[in-house]
C-alpha cells in the first residue's frame, strides 16, 4: 500500500444535540474548520453523547443500530467504513431508582492468600446505548482558568451538573504549585573545576 494515497478520516455529524446528530445533521465533518463552515461560523465542540434507548443486550442494540456500528457476530458480520464510524455500543450500569448504580470502591485485603475480597453474589444489572461522537453547535459553559481545580472539586464532595463536570474534564492541567525551572539541562553538567560552566554531557 503506497504511504501517499489519501488517508480516511472519520467525518463526524454536525448538530445541535445527540438526536439531531443521529438522525437529520447538517453536514459532516472531519475537521473543526469544516464543522465551523457548516455550522455557519458559529462556536462549535466536539463531544460524545448517548443517544436513543437502553437495551437489556447487546444483540438487542446491535439488532436495532444496523448499519451504524459494526457488528462481529457469527453469521452477521459487518465492517463500516472508516469515515462513518462515529458511533459506538457503550454497556452501563442500569438506573435503580433515577440514578446509575456506582460501585465502591474496593479495598485489598491480603488474607488467605488473596489479594482482593470475593465479588459480590449479585452483579451490577447492566444495560447497552448508542454512544454518538459529534461537533455541537454552540458551547457549553467553560470554568474559568482561575477557578478550583477539578480534583478540589471533586474531593469537596459537591454536586455538580453534567455541564459543569464536563467542561471540568476539558480544563488544562494545572499543577499544584508552579513549576521550578531547572537549573541545567537532563543532558548537561558542571564541570568540578568551573562549576559556573554547564557543558553537555552527550
Amino acid at each position: 500500500m503506497s504511504d501517499n494515497g489519501p488517508m480516511s478520516a472519520i467525518l463526524y455529524p454536525v448538530a445541535r444535540d445527540a438526536e439531531a446528530a443521529l438522525a437529520a445533521p447538517l453536514g459532516r465533518a472531519a475537521r473543526a474548520r469544516e464543522a465551523q463552515a457548516l455550522a455557519g461560523g458559529e462556536a462549535i465542540e466536539f463531544i460524545t453523547r448517548p443517544v436513543g434507548p437502553e437495551f437489556a443486550s447487546r444483540e438487542a442494540a446491535l439488532d436495532v443500530y444496523a448499519g451504524r456500528v459494526e457488528d462481529d457476530r457469527p453469521g452477521r458480520l459487518r465492517s463500516l467504513p472508516p469515515e462513518d464510524r462515529y458511533c459506538r455500543l457503550a454497556e452501563l450500569a442500569a438506573q435503580v431508582g433515577g440514578r446509575r448504580r456506582v460501585l465502591a470502591q474496593v479495598q485489598p485485603t491480603l488474607r488467605d492468600g488473596r489479594r482482593w475480597p470475593a465479588p459480590p453474589d449479585q452483579p451490577v444489572a447492566t444495560v447497552w446505548r448508542l454512544q454518538i461522537s459529534f461537533w455541537r453547535i454552540g458551547s457549553a459553559a467553560e470554568i474559568p482558568l482561575d477557578g478550583p481545580q477539578a480534583r478540589r472539586v471533586r474531593r469537596g464532595g459537591a454536586e455538580a451538573d453534567r455541564e459543569t463536570l464536563d467542561a471540568l474534564t476539558r480544563q488544562p492541567l494545572r499543577p499544584f504549585r508552579p513549576q521550578q525551572p531547572l537549573d541545567i539541562g537532563l543532558f548537561e553538567i558542571r564541570t568540578p573545576e568551573a562549576p559556573h560552566i554547564v557543558i553537555a554531557d552527550e
